[in-house]
């Protein structure tokens, strides 16, 4: 039903309602993986690496090799040797 400012206000708190309740369901996932972090953490992984390996296997397998390349190649110059992978 439209107001007097031409805006259907049915449709507006339906919208508002559906991303409270997708944000509520955010929270809700992020106290799981924090949850699941814990875990990790409480049977010896180190959850900072865990992170950096799920970060690493969303890219593309050629992304990831240059950037190994890359990061090789800096560690190089500046006299350490690191790799991601």
């Amino acid at each position: 039903m439209e107001n007097k400012t031409g805006i259907d206000n049915a449709q507006l708190m339906s919208i508002i309602e559906r991303v409270e309740k997708l944000n509520e369901e955010m929270a809700a996932i992020a106290a799981d993986t924090k949850t699941v972090f814990i875990d990790a953490k409480s049977a010896g992984f180190d959850p900072k690496y865990i992170k950096k390996v799920i970060k690493a296997r969303k890219l593309d397998p050629d992304e990831l090799d240059e950037q190994n390349e890359l990061l090789k190649m800096y560690g190089n110059a500046a006299g350490i040797q690191l790799t991601l992978f």
